[in-house]
């Protein structure tokens, strides 16, 4: 069985954003860039599978600009075995990602495709859900142990009143949290072979999807910040403070 697991290169998770002076949006002037923190999760939980005997093939799919190669080369450094880059400048929203990622899956025919429940920048989960709709596939999301059988697939994952386990019927979409896995670290000898494995490299054209952004972006702007605590010396005096100056009460 084939996984396909979708990676989006964001801003490194331990950078401070900042933002463009005229708030048109997040500076990416020589900021460090990585793998989305959810989708080296994904990348994991594919090579134990495979590891273990139940996956024969691992394939990450990137959608994004050319610096997305060196996204796909952290995950054929992990140990997938190819990487397929759909090339675009555009900024791509999660309805175009999932329509190119139909396109692959299509193309490709895996019998599980694996991503993050969301990417750090921009917070949608929205494409693993998206995906499965226009598949017309079996999804499970936010998952925190995936158990794979005979054609099904268990997925334990995380609901407001604890943990529910579902049956989903492979070929499926499953989307990860973050106490799924460890990811593991690349080593240099898998670094340096991971220089000579394939990345194919389309556009969304090749697809016909248009990745024309649906949505403008009006302001950008930093949180206010934080203002200093105060001690108070009795409940009443905190009280006061909750009711008169805070007005919370």
């Amino acid at each position: 069985m084939k996984i396909l697991v979708p990676v989006k290169r964001v801003i490194d998770y331990n950078v401070k954003v900042r933002v463009k002076a005229d708030g048109s949006g997040v500076d990416l002037a020589n900021v460090k860039m990585s793998m989305n923190p959810f989708d080296e999760i994904s990348v994991e939980e594919a090579l134990r599978l495979k590891e273990a005997g139940k996956a024969t093939e691992v394939v990450v799919v990137s959608v994004g600009p050319q610096q997305a190669t060196e996204t796909l080369r952290t995950g054929l450094a992990m140990g997938a075995d190819r990487g397929i880059l759909v090339k675009t400048d555009e900024t791509t929203e999660p309805l175009a990602v999932a329509k190119i990622l139909k396109a692959i899956v299509e193309a490709e025919e895996p019998g599980l495709v694996i991503l993050g429940k969301q990417a750090i920048d921009d917070d949608c989960n929205q494409t693993g859900q998206m995906l499965a709709a226009l598949l017309g596939w079996s999804q499970g999301t936010f998952a925190s142990k995936v158990d794979l059988g005979e054609g099904t697939a268990d997925v334990t994952r995380e609901v407001d009143g604890g943990l529910q386990t579902i049956k989903l019927k492979l070929p499926a979409i499953v989307t990860t949290d973050l106490r799924l896995n460890e990811p593991r670290y690349a080593s240099l000898p898998n670094i340096m072979k991971a220089k000579k494995k394939p990345i194919d490299e389309k556009t969304p054209d090749d697809f016909g999807v248009d990745v024309t952004p649906r949505l403008t972006v009006v302001s950008t702007a930093e949180p206010a910040a934080r203002q200093a605590g105060v001690k108070v010396g009795s409940v009443g005096e905190l009280v006061d403070k909750l009711k008169n100056e805070a007005g919370v009460l």
